[in-house]
């Protein structure tokens, strides 16, 4: 192509965003793009590790474990079942669109996906493993000592090593190309009325004071239970436990709502098991507002608009173990 071709290509493709840019700016929500500026040979070995049941102590429990990915990145339990089929304390979030997050987990303890990632592994009732037996499972499989050296061009393996791969694999996990995306993106008929019904109803009952930007979400942390309190099942309580402060019990992230029909149940403690139960609790309890039964549906039929690509790739083939990789010890 000619430079006097390309300048015309550019000029094309920028025009086009402006226009697309200037269909939603007037929204509070702003479409899912596809992600961006990836290391490409870093996320494929995060990917690996990802799967790997290897990094727990029992042999059998992966990030996929909590994070189905066939399941939109959820487990769909009201809480994660950790070793020994310990029960969680807390509702397992979706890692889809995670990156968007302001930090991690419920509580925001961790600041990003790669602090997030080392969390798990070394927690007693989740992976249940440490970090250096991580690590030396990974040394005695061969073929991750060479894919370590050849993503990080050194010999060394180590959980700095281990997280940054796992966050790089998460950063391609978003879900752009919802229906609503394509309606906020000028394609009216991407939705129904009654879904765009229900967004009207969501922007305007003020859903949207938490709920917005691309992810619908986990960019605040927001009391449960403002007009009245929440009678939480969970023992958590919020970012407290990172900041000490008491104005900040029982603050939690807000959840992303992208992909939300996937990722029942609802809440920190999981005790919302439908979409329409969710929709009435944070109506009454957050808003002060009672929908009736034709406003919760139509709020509903809009969620469902929110469901977007899934992650689709090859599932990856993990090195085998050596004679010294410890065996799996499922029931131990």
């Amino acid at each position: 192509m000619t430079l006097h071709g390309k300048l015309i290509q550019t000029l094309v493709s920028t025009a086009i965003i402006a226009v697309s840019s200037s269909l939603y700016a007037a929204e509070p929500i702003q479409p899912i793009v596809p992600a961006k500026e990836i290391n490409l040979a870093l996320a494929e070995l995060g990917k690996k590790l990802y799967f790997d049941p290897r990094l727990s102590k029992s042999g059998f429990i992966s990030c996929n474990s909590c994070h189905n990915l066939s399941m939109g990145g959820t487990d769909n339990l009201k809480t994660s079942i950790g070793h020994n089929w310990q029960q969680g304390p807390i509702n397992a979030p979706t890692v889809l669109n995670s990156s968007m997050n302001v930090a991690q987990f419920w509580d925001g303890r961790a600041p990003d996906l790669k602090a997030q990632a080392g969390g798990p592994i070394a927690n007693p009732g989740e992976m249940a493993f440490t970090h250096e037996l991580a690590v030396s499972v990974l040394e005695s499989i061969p073929g991750y000592v060479t894919e370590f050296k050849l993503v990080f061009g050194d010999d060394s393996i180590d959980i700095d090593k281990v997280t940054d791969a796992i966050a790089e694999f998460e950063k391609t996990l978003v879900t752009p190309n919802s229906p609503f995306d394509r309606w906020l993106l000028g394609a009216k008929g991407a939705i129904t009325a009654e879904q765009l019904t229900g967004y009207e109803l969501f922007k305007n009952s003020g859903c949207v004071a938490c709920h917005n930007g691309p992810a619908m979400g986990g960019t605040s942390f927001q009391k449960m239970g403002v007009v009245e309190p929440y009678q939480a099942k969970s023992p958590a309580e919020g970012l407290i436990a990172v900041t000490g402060k008491d104005a900040d019990r029982f603050k939690f992230k807000v959840p992303t709502l992208r992909n939300v029909e996937m990722t029942y149940p609802y809440f920190h403690d999981g005790e919302a098991e439908t979409l329409s139960e969710a929709v009435d609790v944070m109506g009454r309890l957050q808003l002060n507002k009672k929908f009736n039964t034709q406003e919760n549906g139509q709020i509903v039929a809009f969620l469902k608009t929110l469901t977007g690509d899934q992650p689709s790739f090859l599932l990856p083939v993990l090195p085998p173990s050596s004679d010294t990789t410890p065996q799996p010890r499922p029931f131990e």
